[in-house]
Formats: C-alpha cells, sequence, structure tokens
C-alpha cells in the first residue's frame, strides 16, 4: 500500500509558501559580502567620484523607479486579466471585443509621454556631462592609441587665445601651454593619470589611429576619441583616491590591453608629481600625441598581438 500525501488547506499552503520565500530571502541576503550590499544599495553604480557623475545617477536611479513602476503596473494587469477572465466552465466562451478605444487611446498616449520624459531628463544631464567652462583650471591633452594610453600635463606658462582667454583647444597651433611634461603605458605596464581634487579639468582627446573611448566609471562619463578631431571633456574630481580607467570602444584585438589608473590627489602632491616627470626627462614643448610614436611601445613588435601598422 503506497504513502498518500496529504492534502494541504489553502491557508497552510500559503503559509508554506510565505516559510519557503522567507528562508529563501535569508539565505540570498546571508550570501551577499559588504561590497554586494553596497553595490545594491549604489544600483550597481560605481560611488560618485566627481562632479557630475550625482546627474548621471539621478538619471540611472530614477529610470529604474520608472522602469519598475511600468513592470509593476503590467504585472499587476497580467495578473488581474489572468484571474478576472479564467475560463470557469468548460463550454464558457468568453464576451469578445473587436476593439476598446479608450484603451487603444491610453497605450497610444502613455508611451509617448514615458518618452517625452525619459527624452527631457536624458539631455538636461546630456547637457550637464558636455557643459564646457571657458577658463578650466587645467587643461590636459590625452592620446589613446593601439594599445595604451598617454597623458601630457602642462608645466610652461599658459598660451591664450586672441581674446586673451585660455588657450585650450587642443589643436596644434593652439595647446593651452608651452611646455609638457608626459607619462605613457607600454605594452606591460598600465600607465596611471593623475589629477589634483577640486580642480575642473579638460582633457583634449587625440587618437592616430582608430576611435578609442576615455572614461572613468567613478567620474560616470567618458567620450570617444575619434581620428582626425579633438573632443573635449571637462570633469572635476571631487574625492581623493585611486581609481581605474579604460576605453569603452572596441578598438582592435588588444583592445582590452586599454587600460589606465587614475590616482586624485591633493594640488602639493599634484605639482610635486609634474617635478617628478620633469626630472625624469619625460619633458616635451609639444604635448606627445602619435605619429611613429605609436609603433615605438615597448613590447609590440613587428610579429606581437596588436601591433600597430
Amino acid at each position: 500500500m503506497g504513502l498518500q500525501v496529504p492534502n494541504l488547506s489553502g491557508a497552510r499552503t500559503r503559509r508554506a509558501l510565505k516559510v519557503a520565500l522567507l528562508g529563501m530571502t535569508m539565505l540570498v541576503l546571508a550570501g551577499c559580502s559588504e561590497a554586494d550590499t553596497h553595490q545594491i544599495k549604489n544600483l550597481a553604480m560605481p560611488d560618485r567620484a566627481s562632479a557630475q557623475g550625482p546627474y548621471t545617477y539621478e538619471l540611472w536611479k530614477w529610470a529604474w523607479v520608472a522602469a519598475m513602476a511600468t513592470g509593476i503596473i503590467v504585472w499587476g494587469l497580467i495578473f488581474y486579466a489572468v484571474v478576472k477572465f479564467r475560463r470557469r466552465s468548460d463550454d464558457e466562451v468568453p464576451r469578445q471585443t473587436r476593439y476598446n478605444l479608450p484603451l487603444e487611446v491610453f497605450y497610444t498616449i502613455a508611451p509617448v509621454l514615458m518618452c517625452v520624459v525619459f527624452f527631457f531628463h536624458t539631455v538636461r544631464v546630456q547637457d550637464e556631462m558636455t557643459k564646457m567652462v571657458p577658463d578650466p583650471d587645467l587643461t590636459i591633452e590625452v592620446m589613446g592609441q593601439q594599445w595604451t594610453w598617454t597623458f601630457n600635463h602642462g608645466i610652461g606658462e599658459q598660451n591664450t587665445d586672441a581674446t586673451g582667454e585660455p588657450a585650450a583647444n587642443g589643436e596644434p597651433a593652439d595647446f593651452a601651454y608651452d611646455e609638457y611634461v608626459y607619462t605613457s603605458g607600454t605594452a606591460r605596464d598600465i600607465p596611471t593619470l593623475v589629477l589634483p581634487v577640486d580642480e575642473t579639468i579638460q582633457f583634449n582627446l587625440h587618437s592616430p589611429d582608430v576611435i578609442h573611448s576615455f572614461g572613468v566609471p567613478a567620474f560616470l562619463t567618458k567620450l570617444d576619441v575619434i581620428p582626425g578631431r579633438v573632443n573635449k571633456l571637462q570633469v572635476t574630481p571631487t574625492v581623493e583616491g585611486t581609481y581605474a580607467g579604460k576605453c569603452y570602444e572596441l578598438c582592435g584585438v588588444s583592445h582590452s590591453r586599454m587600460l589606465f589608473n587614475v590616482e586624485v590627489v591633493s594640488q602639493a602632491d599634484y605639482e610635486a608629481y609634474l617635478a617628478d616627470l620633469a626630472e625624469q626627462g619625460n619633458t616635451s614643448q609639444l604635448p606627445v600625441l602619435g605619429g611613429s610614436f605609436v609603433n615605438e611601445q615597448a613590447g609590440l613588435d613587428a610579429n606581437s598581438e596588436g601591433h600597430s601598422e
């Protein structure tokens, strides 16, 4: 005689489901480390380390809120329809409706309004991220090359344009300074970009080969680096520390090498860093921006993966 499983009443079934759900929730939370919990609170975004970062984070956060609200409404309507209009007998045929004008108007207008709201806030944040002040505290010429980065810091007198404003266009005849120190990575060494805290920094982005993308996740902003033009990005670091930077554009077979570190330091430490680069002999009257230099990195011989032809 086989064993029979007793039937659970509705109340007992619901109680068992609640206990199982609670147990699963506790099990998942127990497996979360402190870092995981921090990531959940940040909605999987890094801590903001720039004056521009909160704008991106707020857009990201409220987009999630809007998406979850939309999802809850849609799920609620689905479950409502499943319960309300379920078949109650085998010979029952639901009432057939060819169209419902109010409903059709709603699901046409509502998505349009949602897109308008998202577009408005996206443009507002985009304007903040791409805003350029005419007199940044310093200008750094950045070269993204296959397969590393070169950072040029001005140490000489600051050049001015015809209106007397600091020259910061990054064009060959319009560099911001008359002398530079630079640091460059190699195939074996990841370069470090040192920045002073609470200073508005303009990055003039150059590429001698293909399209790259310059970004620091903690700054919550990035910009493409395009051959033949100088893109400009302004960032104000607000928190001292060490951060990771990378290329966000698939730029070839060794794209994964396009990494760099960022150190945000005090003004005194930044000036000491520039003096150290000058003492090492990494000086140039003009910023190092490519040309034959892209083929002279240590570790990239003609037969190596990612060699720049």
